[in-house]
Protein backbone atom coordinates (compact mmCIF):
# COMPACT_ATOMS: atom_id res chain seq x y z
CA UNK A 1 0.00 0.00 0.00
CA UNK A 2 2.96 2.24 1.03
CA UNK A 3 4.47 1.85 -2.76
CA UNK A 4 1.12 2.28 -4.79
CA UNK A 5 0.66 5.32 -1.83
CA UNK A 6 3.85 6.93 -3.08
CA UNK A 7 3.43 6.60 -6.66
CA UNK A 8 -0.61 7.54 -6.94
CA UNK A 9 0.31 10.68 -4.93
CA UNK A 10 3.27 11.64 -7.06
CA UNK A 11 1.42 11.17 -10.38
CA UNK A 12 -1.44 13.13 -9.25
CA UNK A 13 0.70 15.75 -8.03
CA UNK A 14 2.22 16.22 -11.60
CA UNK A 15 -1.33 16.21 -12.89
CA UNK A 16 -2.22 19.00 -10.83
CA UNK A 17 0.43 21.10 -12.23
CA UNK A 18 3.71 20.18 -9.98
CA UNK A 19 7.32 19.65 -11.28
CA UNK A 20 8.52 17.53 -9.05
CA UNK A 21 7.65 15.73 -6.26
CA UNK A 22 9.64 13.63 -3.52
CA UNK A 23 9.06 12.29 -0.39
CA UNK A 24 11.25 12.63 2.97
CA UNK A 25 11.29 11.56 6.72
CA UNK A 26 10.68 14.42 9.14
CA UNK A 27 14.23 14.68 9.84
CA UNK A 28 16.97 17.56 9.19
CA UNK A 29 19.71 16.18 10.31
CA UNK A 30 22.47 17.58 12.96
CA UNK A 31 24.32 19.79 9.63
CA UNK A 32 21.00 21.82 8.74
CA UNK A 33 20.58 22.46 12.45
CA UNK A 34 24.15 24.08 13.07
CA UNK A 35 23.59 25.68 9.77
CA UNK A 36 20.51 27.38 11.15
CA UNK A 37 22.08 28.06 14.69
CA UNK A 38 25.64 29.32 12.66
CA UNK A 39 23.14 31.45 10.70
CA UNK A 40 21.78 32.97 13.82
CA UNK A 41 24.82 33.34 15.95
CA UNK A 42 26.28 35.46 13.84
CA UNK A 43 22.91 37.80 12.67
CA UNK A 44 22.92 36.97 8.97
CA UNK A 45 19.43 37.49 9.64
CA UNK A 46 19.39 41.09 9.83
CA UNK A 47 15.90 42.16 11.65
CA UNK A 48 14.13 39.03 10.53
CA UNK A 49 13.37 38.68 14.18
CA UNK A 50 10.91 35.56 13.51
CA UNK A 51 14.00 33.35 12.16
CA UNK A 52 15.43 33.32 15.92
CA UNK A 53 11.51 33.34 17.52
CA UNK A 54 10.78 30.08 15.88
CA UNK A 55 14.23 28.47 15.25
CA UNK A 56 13.51 25.45 17.65
CA UNK A 57 10.25 24.69 15.19
CA UNK A 58 12.27 24.76 12.17
CA UNK A 59 14.81 22.86 12.71
CA UNK A 60 12.80 19.69 14.00
CA UNK A 61 9.51 19.08 12.04
CA UNK A 62 8.27 17.06 14.62
CA UNK A 63 8.50 20.34 17.13
CA UNK A 64 5.98 21.98 14.47
CA UNK A 65 3.57 19.25 14.39
CA UNK A 66 4.35 15.85 16.24
CA UNK A 67 1.85 13.56 14.41
CA UNK A 68 4.14 13.87 11.18
CA UNK A 69 5.72 10.85 9.62
CA UNK A 70 6.39 11.68 6.07
CA UNK A 71 6.80 14.72 4.45
CA UNK A 72 5.79 15.25 0.80
CA UNK A 73 8.19 17.60 -1.07
CA UNK A 74 6.66 19.93 -4.05
CA UNK A 75 8.14 22.28 -6.52
CA UNK A 76 6.76 24.36 -9.29
CA UNK A 77 8.79 25.47 -12.05
CA UNK A 78 8.67 29.31 -12.23
CA UNK A 79 11.66 29.33 -14.64
CA UNK A 80 12.15 32.63 -16.82
CA UNK A 81 11.61 32.60 -21.04
CA UNK A 82 13.99 35.27 -21.40
CA UNK A 83 17.75 36.52 -19.27
CA UNK A 84 16.23 37.21 -16.19
CA UNK A 85 19.62 39.96 -15.55
CA UNK A 86 18.45 42.10 -19.44
CA UNK A 87 16.49 44.26 -17.28
CA UNK A 88 19.53 45.64 -15.13
CA UNK A 89 20.71 47.31 -18.18
CA UNK A 90 17.98 49.77 -19.04
CA UNK A 91 18.71 52.94 -16.59
CA UNK A 92 15.14 54.25 -16.39
CA UNK A 93 13.13 51.07 -16.08
CA UNK A 94 13.34 49.33 -12.52
CA UNK A 95 14.40 45.39 -12.54
CA UNK A 96 11.97 43.21 -10.54
CA UNK A 97 12.79 39.13 -9.41
CA UNK A 98 11.74 37.29 -11.83
CA UNK A 99 9.67 35.16 -8.89
CA UNK A 100 7.66 38.41 -8.42
CA UNK A 101 6.83 39.08 -12.26
CA UNK A 102 3.43 37.22 -12.35
CA UNK A 103 0.74 36.51 -9.41
CA UNK A 104 1.85 35.90 -6.19
CA UNK A 105 3.52 32.40 -6.06
CA UNK A 106 1.76 31.61 -2.70
CA UNK A 107 -1.62 31.91 -4.10
CA UNK A 108 -0.86 30.10 -6.80
CA UNK A 109 0.87 26.90 -5.01
CA UNK A 110 -1.71 26.89 -1.99
CA UNK A 111 -4.02 26.60 -4.55
CA UNK A 112 -2.87 23.12 -5.98
CA UNK A 113 -1.19 22.22 -3.03
CA UNK A 114 -5.12 22.17 -0.96
CA UNK A 115 -6.00 20.60 -3.83
CA UNK A 116 -3.22 18.22 -3.59
CA UNK A 117 -4.08 17.53 -0.36
CA UNK A 118 -7.79 17.21 0.09
CA UNK A 119 -7.20 14.46 -2.88
CA UNK A 120 -4.89 12.37 -0.51
CA UNK A 121 -7.03 12.88 2.35
CA UNK A 122 -9.88 11.19 0.13
CA UNK A 123 -8.17 7.72 -0.38
CA UNK A 124 -6.24 7.54 3.20
CA UNK A 125 -8.01 9.47 5.78
CA UNK A 126 -5.89 11.41 8.58
CA UNK A 127 -4.46 14.31 9.46
CA UNK A 128 -2.13 16.11 7.30
CA UNK A 129 -1.31 19.66 7.02
CA UNK A 130 0.25 21.85 4.19
CA UNK A 131 2.58 24.60 4.07
CA UNK A 132 3.43 27.18 1.23
CA UNK A 133 6.48 29.42 3.02
CA UNK A 134 4.28 30.31 5.64
CA UNK A 135 5.34 28.48 8.55
CA UNK A 136 8.58 27.88 10.34
CA UNK A 137 9.82 24.66 7.61
CA UNK A 138 13.44 24.38 6.68
CA UNK A 139 12.38 23.89 3.00
CA UNK A 140 15.57 23.90 1.33
CA UNK A 141 17.14 20.66 3.52
CA UNK A 142 13.94 19.11 3.14
CA UNK A 143 13.63 18.97 -0.15
CA UNK A 144 17.40 17.87 -0.77
CA UNK A 145 16.41 14.92 1.65
CA UNK A 146 13.42 14.26 -0.44
CA UNK A 147 15.62 13.98 -3.70
CA UNK A 148 14.21 17.37 -5.65
CA UNK A 149 18.24 18.72 -5.71
CA UNK A 150 20.21 20.43 -3.12
CA UNK A 151 21.16 23.74 -1.42
CA UNK A 152 23.53 25.15 -3.72
CA UNK A 153 26.66 27.92 -2.72
CA UNK A 154 23.93 30.45 -2.88
CA UNK A 155 22.07 28.93 -0.36
CA UNK A 156 19.16 28.14 -3.27
CA UNK A 157 18.13 25.15 -4.21
CA UNK A 158 19.42 23.69 -7.34
CA UNK A 159 17.71 20.83 -9.64
CA UNK A 160 19.10 19.09 -12.49
CA UNK A 161 16.07 19.66 -14.29
CA UNK A 162 14.81 22.66 -13.40
CA UNK A 163 18.08 24.89 -12.29
CA UNK A 164 17.54 27.49 -9.60
CA UNK A 165 13.89 27.93 -10.46
CA UNK A 166 11.61 25.86 -7.89
CA UNK A 167 9.06 27.46 -5.70
CA UNK A 168 8.93 24.66 -2.91
CA UNK A 169 5.93 23.27 -0.72
CA UNK A 170 5.29 20.54 1.29
CA UNK A 171 2.15 18.21 2.48
CA UNK A 172 3.32 16.67 6.17
CA UNK A 173 1.51 13.82 6.59
CA UNK A 174 0.57 11.41 9.55
CA UNK A 175 0.70 8.26 7.27
CA UNK A 176 4.64 6.53 7.29
CA UNK A 177 5.74 6.52 3.96
CA UNK A 178 8.96 5.39 2.34
CA UNK A 179 12.04 8.24 1.70
CA UNK A 180 13.28 9.17 -1.76
CA UNK A 181 17.01 8.98 -1.96
CA UNK A 182 18.71 12.23 -0.72
CA UNK A 183 20.36 14.25 -3.65
CA UNK A 184 23.90 15.27 -3.25
CA UNK A 185 25.59 18.04 -4.15
CA UNK A 186 27.00 18.85 -7.48
CA UNK A 187 28.24 22.60 -6.73
CA UNK A 188 32.02 21.52 -7.42
CA UNK A 189 34.47 24.17 -7.40
CA UNK A 190 32.15 25.99 -9.33
CA UNK A 191 31.44 29.60 -7.57
CA UNK A 192 29.80 31.84 -10.27
CA UNK A 193 27.12 32.54 -7.73
CA UNK A 194 29.38 33.90 -5.13
CA UNK A 195 31.34 35.85 -7.43
CA UNK A 196 28.11 37.69 -9.22
CA UNK A 197 26.76 39.05 -6.05
CA UNK A 198 26.53 42.53 -6.75
CA UNK A 199 26.82 43.30 -2.66
CA UNK A 200 29.35 40.83 -1.56
CA UNK A 201 26.85 38.87 0.68
CA UNK A 202 28.72 35.38 0.64
CA UNK A 203 31.29 35.16 3.55
CA UNK A 204 31.89 31.83 2.30
CA UNK A 205 29.99 29.18 -0.09
CA UNK A 206 26.73 28.19 1.50
CA UNK A 207 26.26 31.16 3.71
CA UNK A 208 24.81 34.18 3.07
CA UNK A 209 24.71 37.18 4.89
CA UNK A 210 21.30 39.12 4.98
CA UNK A 211 22.64 42.01 5.74
CA UNK A 212 24.59 42.51 2.66
CA UNK A 213 21.43 40.68 0.48
CA UNK A 214 19.38 43.01 -2.28
CA UNK A 215 16.41 40.67 -2.09
CA UNK A 216 16.46 41.11 1.80
CA UNK A 217 17.33 44.80 1.90
CA UNK A 218 14.11 44.96 -0.90
CA UNK A 219 12.04 43.12 0.20
CA UNK A 220 12.10 42.61 4.18
CA UNK A 221 14.49 45.29 5.66
CA UNK A 222 12.12 48.04 6.94
CA UNK A 223 14.70 51.02 7.56
CA UNK A 224 16.91 52.93 5.92
CA UNK A 225 19.49 51.22 3.49
CA UNK A 226 23.17 51.57 4.41
CA UNK A 227 24.82 53.82 2.39
CA UNK A 228 27.15 51.94 1.46
CA UNK A 229 25.07 49.22 -0.61
CA UNK A 230 23.43 51.73 -2.26
CA UNK A 231 25.38 52.13 -5.05
CA UNK A 232 25.79 48.68 -5.80
CA UNK A 233 21.66 48.01 -5.61
CA UNK A 234 21.91 49.21 -9.40
CA UNK A 235 18.55 49.35 -10.97
CA UNK A 236 17.37 46.62 -8.37
CA UNK A 237 13.98 47.67 -6.94
CA UNK A 238 12.20 44.32 -5.49
CA UNK A 239 14.48 41.31 -5.03
CA UNK A 240 17.66 40.25 -7.04
CA UNK A 241 18.46 37.16 -9.11
CA UNK A 242 22.24 37.60 -10.25
CA UNK A 243 22.88 34.26 -7.97
CA UNK A 244 20.51 32.59 -9.36
CA UNK A 245 20.42 33.52 -12.95
CA UNK A 246 24.30 32.58 -13.17
CA UNK A 247 24.08 28.79 -11.99
CA UNK A 248 25.50 26.47 -14.98
CA UNK A 249 22.72 24.25 -13.88
CA UNK A 250 20.60 26.75 -15.66
CA UNK A 251 21.10 25.29 -18.87
CA UNK A 252 18.73 22.19 -18.19
CA UNK A 253 16.17 24.84 -16.74
CA UNK A 254 12.97 25.41 -18.75
CA UNK A 255 10.32 27.92 -18.69
CA UNK A 256 7.51 28.26 -16.29
CA UNK A 257 4.46 26.39 -17.89
CA UNK A 258 1.90 27.90 -15.62
CA UNK A 259 0.25 30.96 -17.18
CA UNK A 260 -0.04 32.15 -13.30
CA UNK A 261 3.31 32.60 -13.31
CA UNK A 262 4.19 34.60 -16.69
CA UNK A 263 4.88 37.55 -16.00
CA UNK A 264 2.06 40.85 -16.22
CA UNK A 265 3.24 43.32 -18.51
CA UNK A 266 3.69 45.99 -16.19
CA UNK A 267 6.28 43.97 -14.20
CA UNK A 268 8.42 43.55 -16.49
CA UNK A 269 10.14 46.62 -16.85
CA UNK A 270 8.34 49.35 -15.34
CA UNK A 271 9.41 52.63 -15.68
CA UNK A 272 11.14 54.35 -12.63
CA UNK A 273 9.57 57.97 -13.28
CA UNK A 274 5.80 56.11 -13.17
CA UNK A 275 6.98 54.10 -9.64
CA UNK A 276 8.40 57.33 -8.50
CA UNK A 277 4.74 58.53 -8.72
CA UNK A 278 3.04 56.01 -6.98
CA UNK A 279 1.00 57.26 -4.07
CA UNK A 280 -0.28 53.98 -2.01
CA UNK A 281 -3.88 53.68 -3.24
CA UNK A 282 -2.04 53.62 -6.96
CA UNK A 283 0.45 51.35 -5.57
CA UNK A 284 -1.91 49.09 -4.15
CA UNK A 285 -3.69 49.07 -7.33
CA UNK A 286 -0.78 48.52 -9.85
CA UNK A 287 0.97 45.78 -7.53
CA UNK A 288 -2.93 44.01 -6.71
CA UNK A 289 -2.50 40.00 -6.86
CA UNK A 290 1.64 40.61 -6.66
CA UNK A 291 4.49 39.70 -3.93
CA UNK A 292 5.49 43.49 -4.38
CA UNK A 293 2.52 44.41 -2.55
CA UNK A 294 3.14 43.30 0.69
CA UNK A 295 6.25 45.46 0.98
CA UNK A 296 3.99 48.37 1.36
CA UNK A 297 4.02 51.73 -1.25
CA UNK A 298 6.96 53.29 1.25
CA UNK A 299 9.59 50.40 1.61
CA UNK A 300 8.74 50.40 -2.71
CA UNK A 301 9.65 53.85 -3.39
CA UNK A 302 12.78 53.78 -1.17
CA UNK A 303 13.85 51.10 -3.44
CA UNK A 304 12.63 53.12 -6.41
CA UNK A 305 14.53 56.39 -5.38
CA UNK A 306 17.94 54.30 -5.36
CA UNK A 307 17.70 52.79 -8.51
CA UNK A 308 16.76 56.55 -9.59
CA UNK A 309 20.00 57.81 -7.81
CA UNK A 310 21.91 54.97 -9.28
CA UNK A 311 20.59 55.63 -13.06
CA UNK A 312 22.73 58.54 -13.96
CA UNK A 313 19.41 60.18 -15.17
CA UNK A 314 18.82 64.22 -15.20
CA UNK A 315 15.43 63.54 -16.78
CA UNK A 316 14.23 61.64 -13.45
CA UNK A 317 14.87 64.68 -11.06
CA UNK A 318 12.04 66.18 -11.35
CA UNK A 319 10.31 63.22 -9.82
CA UNK A 320 12.54 62.87 -7.13
CA UNK A 321 12.40 66.41 -6.17
CA UNK A 322 8.43 65.76 -5.96
CA UNK A 323 9.22 63.24 -3.30
CA UNK A 324 11.49 65.73 -1.39
CA UNK A 325 8.09 66.55 0.39
CA UNK A 326 6.41 62.86 0.92
CA UNK A 327 4.58 61.73 4.14
CA UNK A 328 7.23 58.80 4.75
CA UNK A 329 10.38 60.13 5.90
CA UNK A 330 11.59 56.47 4.64
CA UNK A 331 11.04 58.20 1.25
CA UNK A 332 12.12 61.45 1.53
CA UNK A 333 15.43 60.62 2.70
CA UNK A 334 15.98 58.33 -0.25
CA UNK A 335 14.87 61.46 -2.27
CA UNK A 336 17.56 63.12 -0.97
CA UNK A 337 20.03 60.42 -1.75
CA UNK A 338 19.05 60.44 -5.07
CA UNK A 339 18.86 64.35 -5.23
CA UNK A 340 22.49 64.51 -4.32
CA UNK A 341 23.51 62.01 -6.97
CA UNK A 342 21.41 63.70 -10.00
CA UNK A 343 21.29 67.19 -8.97
CA UNK A 344 24.19 69.67 -9.87
CA UNK A 345 25.28 72.36 -7.13
CA UNK A 346 22.32 75.36 -8.34
CA UNK A 347 19.44 72.34 -8.03
CA UNK A 348 20.78 71.02 -5.41
CA UNK A 349 20.95 74.22 -3.49
CA UNK A 350 17.61 75.46 -4.31
CA UNK A 351 16.17 71.93 -3.10
CA UNK A 352 17.71 72.18 0.33
CA UNK A 353 16.72 75.97 0.44
CA UNK A 354 13.16 75.01 0.50
CA UNK A 355 12.93 71.87 2.31
CA UNK A 356 15.74 71.16 4.44
CA UNK A 357 14.70 73.77 7.33
CA UNK A 358 11.56 72.64 7.98
CA UNK A 359 12.32 68.99 8.28
CA UNK A 360 11.81 67.04 11.21
CA UNK A 361 13.70 63.75 11.04
CA UNK A 362 16.56 62.88 12.02
CA UNK A 363 17.44 60.55 9.61
CA UNK A 364 16.33 62.80 6.49
CA UNK A 365 18.20 65.93 8.11
CA UNK A 366 21.35 63.74 8.12
CA UNK A 367 21.19 62.52 4.33
CA UNK A 368 20.71 66.46 4.18
CA UNK A 369 24.28 67.15 5.70
CA UNK A 370 25.68 64.35 4.03
CA UNK A 371 24.16 65.61 0.99
CA UNK A 372 25.30 69.50 1.26
CA UNK A 373 28.58 67.76 1.78
CA UNK A 374 28.81 66.11 -1.62
CA UNK A 375 27.36 69.07 -3.10
CA UNK A 376 29.63 71.62 -2.50
CA UNK A 377 32.77 69.56 -3.98
CA UNK A 378 30.76 69.52 -7.08
CA UNK A 379 31.59 71.98 -10.16
CA UNK A 380 28.07 73.82 -11.85
CA UNK A 381 26.32 71.09 -14.21
CA UNK A 382 28.64 67.97 -12.43
CA UNK A 383 26.43 65.85 -10.41
CA UNK A 384 26.64 65.77 -6.80
CA UNK A 385 27.60 62.26 -5.49
CA UNK A 386 27.47 60.97 -2.00
CA UNK A 387 30.05 59.31 -0.63
CA UNK A 388 29.28 56.10 0.88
Amino acid sequence: MRVEARAAIRDEALRLGFDAVGFAKPELGAAARGALAEYLRRGYHGDMGWLQAKAALRTDPRALWPEVRSVVVLGLNYGPEEDPLSGLRDANAGNISVYARGRDYHDTVKKRLKALARWIAGRWPGALKVFVDTAPVMEKPLAQRAGLGWQGKHTNLVSRGFGSWLFLSEIYLALDLAADEAEADHCGACRRCLDACPTAAFPAPYRIDARRCISYLTIEHKGHIDAALRPLMGNRIYGCDDCLAVCPWNKFARAARDAALAPRPGLRAPALAELARLDDAAFRARFSGSPVKRTGRDRFLRNVLIAIGNSGEKALLPCVEERLADPSPLVRAMAVWALSRLADRETWRRAAARHRPGEADAAVREEWRRGAESAGECSGGAPATLSA
